[in-house]
Order: structure tokens, then C-alpha cells, then sequence
């Protein structure tokens, strides 16, 4: 027997190679991934976190998010500190944080005036406008000059703009006011005269107009009338509180808007001149000439964007926000669970309202012994009846408990909206927050003559005459329809019942401002269906005082809401590091890589596709939702 090894063919040593090559990449990316995360925990310990900005005497507060208003952030911590290490900024700025800002600059000896930059922000409607325009009236009114500029105003910007002592704009921008509308698209000729899909809607209340686009070709008269009375309400008060502000005339306002065409044409086109000659605007200037006003009135500061002295709204909002709470700090507290977006059924991300999920902020807040009151923010035009119900019941048992609940409402607060606020102790809304809305549908679509344009057909037997009818494949029976109608039905009588006992009147008195209709907030007010004017600083001291808390500073507001997870918290600390911030702002590599481990969540499903989703043991949905706004 020979001693030599056997000796490989040159398909195996091929092989072999192979393999050792794969294992030497292998090792060698894993070594790579260990020496960069190991680089990443050096920097975030070594690296220092920024200094704070200096705030010097005389300073001016820029405030000039490029993002829209909500009521809470609809992304992760984890993608926020991405766009803020890549220099873009928050793309969304909550309500809580702008007023905090502002009533802060109030009382800090340090800020002298305030540089208003509103015309790149978004809003979704006119009532949380309006707490951030109290906030900038309080603010003027403890002495600190407000300056307001825009390149270009949507009437909503405006609104806040005109808020300042002075208004200026670019000599190429514009404002045009232009009045508010409702106006969607209706599907019916394509759905059912092209694509041969039968929609079928179940409804209570003649002003539950939500689904008309599904079924017709027009809004309705019902529609129209609702729509029109609420927002008439709301314009007014808009082009009063303008024409207050700008110390002009409330019905020549009103005439010259309704004249615009006229009036810009006057001035061939210049919208700029046009707003100037309409007293919108204080004076025609360019950012680098409202800078030198800044400058002029200010402190110099050569090292600073457009030579002020000056702290950002970022910036300032880091001085100012309130350090995490303290595990030893036991002061009672007032607890807020913000309900923003669709209501539908499950977990659902911030930005949306899950019926287990917010009914398991609620429920904390009943478990926690230094909870003493709740204050449920609502911004949402409702959705699903049973994630209505889910979140209704937390409420009751948060008071049953004995934790007083005040709702304050946002811009909407409609529908299944109204139906998870209908028990609170009390009810808080501006007098532009959309409400109302009481009332049920349901839409089942079938698809028969859809599948018979392409040869198609079904057909087959049943043990029962109900047996399949949810079979959308199949043209709607009479069972089916009875049995749909019969739910919506019986909903509509538990929305206005549960409304007249949560509110002390009667069904009759209740169902006289349902059946659908949608109002303002001081239309509901006046029907009973909203208790006090304000916003959500009144509801919280409101909410304080029913739980008998004493003074301010001996007790706290909480927030309940999703918190970071530990790798989140550790990756915020490393970009706000100097040197991870220029390693991130610099590095495309980081910036391709961190960006695809971390999409944003999807935001783009509607509220029909998720509720038409199937449920097991639930064929039949009822929705409370209203497709209201502007």
C-alpha cells in the first residue's frame, strides 16, 4: 500500500479553489462589518456629541421647518436621525414641539425677535393653524418682534405670516387667496359602466356622502349643502381674523377676493405688487434684504447664514424640549395618547389609529398608578365601528377607574372620531375643527359583469339560500343586501345611542344633527356636540383640574406613544456626534447603505383596502368615516 496521498483530479482542485476563495470573501466581509461597527461605537464614545449652539443676547429665532404639521411624527426616530445627519431637515414637524418653541420664546430674555420663514411648511387644516397662531399672538404680545417673510404664500402659510408685526414678500412671489373647496373625483361611469364593477352601498343618513363617489357621477345635493354650510363657517372666520390682523375692511376683503382675477389683472399679472396694493403684505423685499433688516435691528454675526446673530428652530427646540422623565419622578401626571390618522383594526404605526394598539396606550395609562387623567388627542376623520367601539370602551374604563378623560379635538375629529371622544368628561375643539359626521356605511363591491367582459363566469350549488353570498364573483342577493343593511342599521342606532348617552340627550335630539352631516366646530358647539373652545394646552389644565393635581410644576404631562428602541437611541446618539454627523453628510456609501436597511413604513395604503381586507368571522364591516376637508 503506497504512502503517497491520492492525488486530486483538476475538477476537484478547481472545486477545492473555489470553496477556499468563498471562505477567504466570507471571512473577509465579516471582519470588514466587525471593524465598522467597532469604528461606529469608537466615534459615539470619543467623537463628543456637538456643542450646544451659543445663545447670546439679542438673539433671533429663525423658525423655518420645511416640513408638514402634524400631531405625531409618522416615522421612526431611526429614519428622522438620518435626515437630519444628511442636512435635509425633519420632514415633518409636530404641533406639540411648534407651540413649545414658541411659548418658550416668550419668556427667554435671550430672544429678541422672531423670523417667521412659514412658506415651505404644510398644513392639513385650519385649527391646529390657529393654536400656532395663539402661540405667535401670546408671543407679540410679551413685547418680541415677529417678522414674517415668503418667497410664495398658500392662503394657509398666509394665515400664519399675517400673524407677525410685519409681512414681507419676495417682489417675484405672490398670496392668493382663494377660498376653500371640496372637490373628488366619482368613479361610477368607469367602475360601472366601463369596467363593469358593481359597487353597492349600504347607508343611515342622508348626508353620509363618503361613498357617493362609488356609485355616482356628481356629488349630491345633500352633499353639497353640508359641505357648503360647514366651510362657509370656517371662511368667514378665516377672512375675519385677516382682515383683523391686517386692519382692513371684512367685506371688502371678502369682495376683492371674489374679484381677484380682476385685480391681478390690473396690475398685469404682478401678484407680488397686487398683494402689496391689498395691504396683505408690509413690503416687497428679497431674503438677502430682510436679512439686512434683521441685521440692521439686531446683532451682527459674520459667521452666521445672512450675518444675524440667530439660533434655528431645531436647534432651539433641543434647548428647550423637557429631559426624559426620571425613574424617581413620581409627580402625579396628566397622560396624553394621540388618535391621528384612519381607524382600522389591529396594530397600526404612529400616524395611524389601530384599534388594539391605541386601545394599549389607553390602557396603560388606566394601569400606571401616577397616571391621574388622560387627554386623547384626536385628528382623525374615523374609520372601522368595531376599532371605534374597541377604543370607546378603553375610555369608559379609564373614567370607570376613576381618571377623568378630556378629548380635545384637531383639525378633524368626524365620524368614527367623534365616536371614540363621545364619553370624555369633556369635549374641547377649535371653532375650524371639522366634527360631527354620525353615520354608518358599508360598500360591497361584486364583479360578475367585470369577469364576463374577459369569458368568464361563476356558477355552482349551495346547501342554504345564504350559502356563498359573500362571494363577490356573484351578483348581489337579496339576503346579502338585507343582511348588510340590517348591521349598517343597527350601528347608526348604537352611534346616536351611545352619542345621546355620552352627551345627556336624547336619540331624537342627537339624530336631528347626524344622519351624516358634517359641522364646524362652532356649529357643533352650538348643537351640543362640542363643550368648550380651545386647544390642547386648555384640555390638559382642563383634564389637571378634574383630577384635583394643584398647581403647575406639581405634576407633568406624559406622552404615551411608541418609544425607541434601544439600537435607535444608540444610533441618534451617534449622529449627533461632530463626527457622525460629517461622516454620514459626507459619505455616500453610509448614506446608500443606511437607506435601504431603513425604509420609511409604508404610508400610502388607503382606508378601503385595508378594511376590505377579509377578517375571519367578520364578513360584514361597518365604517364610520368621512372623506371631509379640503
Amino acid at each position: 500500500m503506497s504512502d503517497n496521498p491520492t492525488r486530486r483530479g483538476p475538477i476537484a482542485r478547481a472545486l477545492v479553489g473555489v470553496w477556499d476563495g468563498m471562505n477567504f470573501v466570507r471571512r473577509l466581509i465579516l471582519n470588514l462589518l466587525f471593524f465598522l461597527l467597532l469604528l461606529l461605537v469608537l466615534l459615539v464614545f470619543f467623537g463628543g456629541r456637538g456643542a450646544p449652539v451659543a445663545l447670546g443676547e439679542r438673539t433671533a429665532l429663525v423658525v423655518a421647518p420645511e416640513a408638514r404639521l402634524v400631531e405625531q411624527f409618522t416615522s421612526d426616530p431611526f429614519t428622522r436621525s438620518l435626515e437630519g445627519s444628511f442636512g435635509r431637515g425633519p420632514a415633518e414637524v409636530q404641533l406639540r414641539d411648534l407651540l413649545r418653541v414658541l411659548e418658550s420664546a416668550r419668556e427667554d430674555d435671550n430672544i429678541e425677535r422672531v423670523l417667521l420663514r412659514v412658506d415651505r411648511m404644510s398644513f392639513s387644516g385650519y385649527a391646529s393653524l390657529r393654536e400656532v397662531a395663539d402661540a405667535i399672538a401670546a408671543l407679540r404680545a410679551s413685547g418680541k418682534q415677529v417678522v414674517a417673510f415668503g418667497e410664495y404664500f398658500t392662503q394657509a402659510q398666509y394665515f400664519l405670516a399675517a400673524q407677525a408685526d410685519e409681512v414681507y414678500l419676495d417682489p417675484l412671489g405672490g398670496v392668493l387667496l382663494e377660498g376653500l373647496s371640496n372637490h373628488r373625483q366619482y368613479f361610477r361611469e368607469g367602475l360601472h359602466d366601463k369596467l363593469g364593477v358593481d359597487m353597492h352601498l349600504f347607508k343611515v343618513g342622508e348626508y353620509k356622502s363618503a361613498a357617493e363617489p362609488y356609485i355616482l357621477d356628481a356629488a349630491s345635493p345633500e352633499a353639497k349643502e353640508a359641505d357648503l354650510y360647514w366651510m362657509n363657517d370656517v371662511w368667514q372666520r378665516y377672512t375675519a381674523d385677516i382682515a383683523k390682523l391686517r386692519k382692513l375692511d371684512h367685506a371688502a376683503l371678502n369682495a376683492a377676493i371674489d374679484d381677484v382675477a380682476a385685480g391681478i389683472a390690473s396690475v398685469e399679472g404682478d401678484m407680488a405688487r397686487y398683494a402689496l396694493e391689498q395691504k396683505l403684505v408690509d413690503g416687497l423685499k428679497t431674503r438677502e434684504e430682510v436679512e439686512a433688516l434683521m441685521v440692521e435691528r439686531g446683532e451682527v454675526d459674520e459667521d452666521a447664514q445672512g450675518g444675524f446673530r440667530q439660533i434655528g428652530f431645531v436647534d432651539y427646540l433641543k434647548r428647550v424640549q423637557d429631559p426624559p422623565a426620571m425613574a424617581t419622578d413620581n409627580r402625579p401626571q396628566v397622560a396624553v395618547v394621540v388618535a391621528q390618522g384612519a381607524i382600522v383594526g389591529g396594530q397600526q404605526p404612529p400616524g395611524g389609529v389601530g384599534g388594539e394598539s391605541t386601545s394599549a396606550m389607553l390602557r396603560e395609562a388606566r394601569d400606571d398608578e401616577n397616571v391621574q387623567a388622560v387627554v386623547l388627542r384626536v385628528d382623525s376623520p374615523g374609520g372601522e365601528v368595531f376599532a371605534s367601539e374597541q377604543i370607546r370602551r378603553e375610555v369608559v374604563a379609564l373614567q370607570e377607574a376613576g381618571k377623568p378623560v378630556v378629548v380635545s379635538f384637531g383639525d378633524v375629529a368626524a365620524s368614527g372620531g367623534y365616536w371614540i371622544s363621545m364619553d370624555a368628561d369633556r369635549i374641547y375643539a377649535d371653532e375650524s375643527t371639522i366634527t360631527g359626521s354620525i353615520g354608518i356605511f358599508g360598500l360591497v363591491p361584486t364583479f360578475p359583469r367585470a369577469l364576463e367582459k374577459i369569458g368568464v363566469r361563476t356558477d355552482g350549488v349551495g346547501t342554504t339560500r345564504v350559502a356563498g353570498v359573500f362571494d363577490v364573483t356573484r351578483p348581489l342577493t337579496p339576503e346579502l343586501g338585507q343582511i348588510v343593511q340590517s348591521v349598517i342599521d343597527k350601528g347608526y342606532r348604537d352611534f346616536t345611542g351611545k352619542v345621546a348617552h355620552g352627551r345627556n340627550r336624547t336619540v331624537e335630539q342627537i339624530d336631528e344633527v347626524a344622519r351624516g352631516r358634517v359641522w364646524s366646530g362652532a356649529q357643533a358647539k352650538e348643537r351640543g356636540l362640542v363643550d368648550e373652545f380651545g386647544g390642547l394646552r386648555a384640555a390638559i389644565a382642563d383634564a389637571a383640574v378634574r383630577a384635583n393635581l394643584g398647581d403647575a410644576g406639581t405634576w407633568r404631562v406624559r406622552y404615551i406613544e411608541r418609544t425607541a428602541t434601544p439600537f435607535e437611541r444608540w444610533f441618534s446618539g451617534f449622529v449627533g456626534s461632530r463626527i457622525g454627523q460629517a461622516w454620514l453628510a459626507e459619505s455616500s456609501f453610509a448614506q446608500s447603505l443606511l437607506v435601504r436597511v431603513a425604509p420609511r413604513a409604508e404610508q400610502d395604503l388607503k382606508l378601503l383596502e385595508r378594511v376590505l381586507a377579509p377578517t375571519p368571522g367578520m364578513q360584514v364591516k361597518s365604517l364610520a368615516y368621512c372623506f371631509c376637508g379640503w
